[in-house]
């Protein structure tokens, strides 16, 4: 369900707003996130919303391939609650 943090510069600057971001599987929605970071993390969330990103085209030498399309899901949680990211990184 949950993959992972979104340990980029933007996931940081979000932080910052009280969101955090994660990698989910692609067939997961909204309510599903929210449940599992109400478990995972003791905490509830306000808001969830959902990003599909597609993958990039890479090429190494002549062949080309495509990086595998991603979902992210960004979690928006009450002022003053917090997720510590790095003992589930």
């Amino acid at each position: 369900m949950i993959c992972g943090p979104v340990l980029t510069e933007k996931g940081e600057h979000l932080k910052m707003k009280g969101k955090y971001a994660f990698f989910v599987d692609g067939d997961t929605n909204k309510v599903e996130v929210a449940r599992a970071i109400r478990v995972i993390y003791k905490v509830n969330p306000v808001s969830v919303q959902m990003l599909n990103v597609k993958g990039k085209a890479v090429r190494r030498g002549r062949q080309q391939g495509r990086r595998k399309d991603r979902k992210k899901a960004i979690v928006t949680l009450k002022a003053g609650d917090s997720i510590s990211l790095a003992e589930s990184a």
